[in-house]
């Protein structure tokens, strides 16, 4: 006797042998318990999921002598005939094949006549979406008003290919992906069958390389079987189905985390050695990274990965200690990679310099740290860090070394709140725009409208008995300190602030053209400065951004 092979040895006779698709076995069982089955039906969904098994169960389930029934007996002549796929009265189609208007026409003349020894002649179309839009056409009267003795079941993996006037005709039931753990656990079932050893392990990892689909597992136990004698190894499957060893890729990620570009490298080869393909190879390590991402948002994130406990428990311990933002930042880089990657013909070569921007990335801070710092760099700004006695109080303009920015009212200080000194007690050395700076809170208060002409100008000498002011500006601004109320009124505040009767000369800065360069220079090193700040630079990274504009206030 021939072969068989385990996906038709151990095919599901009934609804309730059906692996994870009860949403859609148990509703058909009670249709069929309370007479309400529907003329067509449709059931799609990825491929290996159980949309033909299910379309045979529910044929045997119409015409069991015992039926309708929800469980067929499977020891009938029809039970036995639909198993064998020999039954008179149900008809497997597959669209691909048998796709024409005229092939469809056929059909349309064959529903006229009653079945010959059931009670329904039942059409089975597999890969209905293959079907002609003409073919579709020629169905649709049939399809909404059948002969009673009539079922049509499709099947499809593509749902959307098929015309919406179909689809509206028929009873739709969609399969889900079967997880992992359903997988392996029907292959241990059928391995205890079969009386081969194998570890629960070994099992788990051909349910990964299923990809939901259980008739690929049975093909790929199948395929592992058929080429060991004895036990069979993890070795022997990886070496059998030329997969890759899920430790290479916990391997792989603790040294991106690391950053270890030696043993990245290293591991690297010899995935590339071994043979693998380097494009499946990239797409498991971006798969790894997207899990790893979920367990480290919280509680109930395991739900949403599709993987055995124990490799659950070592990502859970890989990712303590490493930011949600870091692990982010990989992963959006490695997906954003993924098209280079897969249209390289030397994808190794690609592969490696994407491993080499992530060492490029600068672990990133959480965003509440973030919004700290960017708190404590703004407070910086607003005070002066060479200065450490002025108060806590600020004036209407505070100082910035070059000039002055607008503050909040609130924030204005008071002249009283301002250090008083006598002149005499200020050393030569002393440093003069300390000074000014405090002079210029007093014109903030009292005189507004000529402190902001005096905002570019400094102390150029004091001493006991004398103090020079040299005035800087536009023409306006100069002008407006020239005039000679506005002078009497900076000689009454300096004197007012040294407590005494000092001399004050203001001078008017002449060489306006060297000045007006020497001030762009002082811009432009502010504006480097702001731009190679590390919180500037790490904002920058975590956004996505670019820097538009920096204004000098």
């Amino acid at each position: 006797m021939s072969y068989l092979a385990l996906a038709r040895k151990y095919r599901p006779q009934t609804f309730e042998e059906v692996v994870k698709q009860e949403h859609v076995t148990q509703t058909l069982a009670n249709a069929i318990s309370t007479q309400r089955v529907a003329h067509a039906i449709l059931l799609s969904g990825p491929r290996g999921t159980g949309k033909t098994t299910v379309a045979r169960i529910l044929a045997k389930a119409m015409n069991c002598k015992e039926g309708p029934i929800p469980k067929p007996c499977n020891r009938c002549n029809s039970c036995k005939e639909i198993t064998r796929g020999s039954a008179v009265d149900v008809f497997e189609i597959d669209g691909a094949s048998n796709n024409s208007v005229d092939q469809v026409r056929e059909l349309r003349e064959n529903v006229k006549y009653m079945p010959a020894h059931s009670a329904y002649k039942i059409y089975i179309i597999d890969e209905v979406h293959m079907l002609s839009i003409a073919a579709f056409n020629a169905l649709l009267k049939t399809l909404e008003e059948p002969p009673p003795h009539i079922m049509f079941v499709f099947a499809t993996t593509e749902p959307r290919k098929i015309p919406i006037t179909i689809l509206s005709r028929c009873q739709r039931h969609d399969f889900r992906r079967i997880d992992v753990d359903s997988i392996a656990n029907h292959l241990v079932s059928i391995c205890s069958k079969e009386g081969v050893n194998i570890t629960v392990e070994s099992l788990g990892l051909l349910a990964r390389e299923a990809s939901g689909s259980m008739r690929d597992g049975l093909s790929l136990i199948d395929h592992v079987m058929s080429c060991t004698q004895g036990d069979i190894t993890q070795e022997q499957i990886l070496d059998i189905l030329g997969v890759l060893d899920r430790d290479v890729l916990f391997n792989m990620s603790k040294a991106i985390l690391h950053k270890n570009l030696p043993e990245i490298l290293d591991i690297l080869d010899d995935v590339y050695s071994a043979g693998h393909d380097m494009k499946k190879f990239y797409a498991d390590l971006i798969e790894h990274f997207r899990n790893l991402l979920v367990l480290s948002m919280g509680k109930n994130s395991e739900k949403l990965i599709d993987l055995p406990a124990h490799e659950i428990d070592l990502m859970q311990g890989q990712t303590k200690g490493i930011s949600q933002t870091f692990l982010s930042q990989i992963f959006n880089l490695l997906f954003q990679e993924e098209g280079i990657i897969s249209h390289s013909v030397q994808p190794k070569l690609a592969i490696e310099m994407v491993f080499v921007k992530i060492f490029q990335i600068k672990p990133a801070l959480p965003i509440d740290v973030l919004i700290k710092k960017l708190d404590t760099l703004k407070k910086e700004i607003n005070t002066d860090p060479k200065d450490t006695n002025l108060t806590a109080s600020r004036p209407a303009y505070q100082d910035d070394e070059k000039g002055f920015v607008e503050a909040p009212t609130e924030t204005a200080g008071t002249a009283e709140s301002v250090t008083q000194f006598t002149a005499a007690s200020i050393p030569r050395d002393e440093n003069y725009d300390k000074i000014w700076r405090e002079i210029l809170v007093i014109f903030l208060n009292k005189h507004p409208s000529l402190a902001a002409n005096l905002k570019n100008s400094a102390i150029i000498f004091m001493d006991g008995a004398r103090l020079e002011i040299e005035v800087n500006g536009n023409e306006f601004n100069i002008n407006m300190v020239k005039k000679d109320k506005n002078l009497a009124i900076i000689k009454q505040v300096c004197r007012d602030y040294f407590r005494k009767d000092i001399e004050v000369v203001v001078k008017i800065k002449k060489e306006q053209t060297n000045d007006a360069r020497n001030k762009k220079s002082q811009a432009d090193q502010l504006k480097q400065e702001a731009l190679s700040h590390p919180l500037v630079s790490d904002a920058i990274e975590i956004f996505d951004g670019k820097v538009v504009d920096i204004k000098i206030l």
